[in-house]
């Protein structure tokens, strides 16, 4: 093989591929009702998903979704909104509210197309009464640098907010919501995609706080004070107004990987999936990797040369420092670390929708002398991995990866070639 950089970015666009909106909606078309077909959404991959959507349904509709400046798409009839990610702005509370509005008095004739990915957690800023967007900015910023798995981040998320929940599934009561989710979250619970605006689950007040304890998240008082009262109790999945609703999942991270590893049998190299649920802090989940890489590569154990092996699932990364990065170029910056000077390992860790953190980048490449060409740069990997700088890392050495938006979100694909 002449160029895995080529070799890996065809793993990558096959796995999101898999995800592709338009291929998977297809299949879990809600039946056709009596009244209106109203069509929501949120996420990094939900106008895409709208656009889809419009294709595949031959009836009328009208709708809105919000996504990620930058994340639109071409509808007709759907109105795409776009607002802040990772951290909520004013764009995405007037985009709740809109949506609030948009599914309030209607019948049970109608039915309710909620589009749902991963992003929606941060895009739905609505804050619960007493709270303002300061607040929800506040806790939104204190999760991101806590280092808590997504579940814990999602179910603190609902408990100060009037649409996250399940909360937007109810006020569209008593019409029918058939829910559509692209799964970003280890172990696919929809309800804990962007905080399930539409799906609730039995997270409850107390499991929030005991999360708030665990990871020492210091959020304000009126915060604190509205999660310790019953006002932040969510709707539980066995409320009457959610009777009659559906959820199907039409992405996810496995199947993805599973495509990622039948594109890679094609090319002629056997390809192995460790797991797609993956969680931890991502600088030691990128060490573990390392290790199983070099056993790989200098035993020929416990996989065989050559060989693909393949992750998915979601990291987390507790900030120690303000520099830049994600999840994924921290992952691959500290398995870099653990492979220095091993010969015949290539990878790329990237996040499906495209972005990693808050630049424009997915993730990067790395290889036994990606170490090596960091110090001729002048940059020290150890000490940009201390001060969660990855992104500044792999830029001096021109190995991150920018695929642009992919109108998809399964989470994180993992792929390291050992040859």
């Amino acid at each position: 093989m002449t160029d895995p950089k080529s070799f890996l970015t065809s793993i990558f666009n096959a796995a999101v591929a898999a995800a592709d909106p338009e291929k998977t909606i297809r299949n879990h078309l809600p039946a056709k009702p009596k009244g209106r077909t109203v069509v929501i959404g949120a996420g990094k991959g939900s106008a895409q998903m709208a656009a889809a959507f419009e294709k595949v349904w031959d009836g009328p509709i009208d709708g809105l979704v919000v996504t990620r400046y930058g994340y639109g798409a071409r509808c007709e009839r759907i109105e795409i909104i776009e607002a802040a990610h990772p951290v909520p702005d004013a764009a995405g509370l007037e985009a709740s509210r809109r949506l609030l509005e948009k599914v309030r008095g209607l019948t049970s004739d109608d039915v309710v197309v909620a589009l749902i990915s991963g992003g929606g957690s941060a895009l739905l800023p609505s804050p619960a009464p007493g709270l303002t967007l300061a607040d929800e900015i506040a806790v939104n910023e204190a999760l991101l640098a806590s280092g808590a798995p997504i579940a814990a981040m999602n179910t603190i998320r609902k408990h100060v907010s009037t649409i996250k929940g399940g909360r937007l599934a109810a006020a569209a009561h008593p019409a029918r919501v058939v829910s559509l989710v692209v799964s970003d979250i280890p172990g696919d619970n929809p309800a804990l995609v962007a905080s399930g605006p539409t799906v609730p689950d039995t997270g409850s007040r107390a499991d929030a706080l005991a999360s708030i304890a665990a990871y020492g998240m210091k959020l304000p008082g009126s915060v604190m004070a509205h999660i310790q009262s019953p006002a932040a109790d969510a709707p539980r999945p066995d409320d009457r107004r959610f009777a009659g609703n559906e959820v199907h999942l039409t992405a996810s991270a496995g199947v993805s990987l599973e495509a990622a590893a039948a594109e890679a049998e094609r090319q002629g190299i056997q390809a192995v999936i460790l797991s797609d649920a993956i969680e931890g802090e991502a600088r030691e989940v990128g060490g573990v990797h390392a290790a199983i890489a070099r056993e790989v590569a200098t035993r020929n154990r416990p996989f065989k040369k050559p060989v693909l092996i393949l992750s998915g699932g979601e990291t987390t990364v507790t900030l120690r420092a303000k520099g830049k990065g994600g999840r994924n170029s921290e992952f691959l910056l500290a398995f870099a670390i653990g492979i220095d000077g091993v010969n015949g390992i290539d990878a790329l860790a990237a996040d499906t929708d495209g972005i990693d953190g808050s630049e424009n980048n997915a993730g990067a490449f790395a290889n036994g002398s990606t170490v090596a060409r960091m110090r001729a740069a002048g940059v020290d990997a150890k000490a940009m991995l201390a001060g969660n700088n990855a992104w500044t890392a792999f830029n001096a050495v021109g190995d991150l990866f920018v695929p642009g938006p992919t109108g998809t979100n399964v989470n994180d694909l993992r792929a390291i070639l050992v040859r």
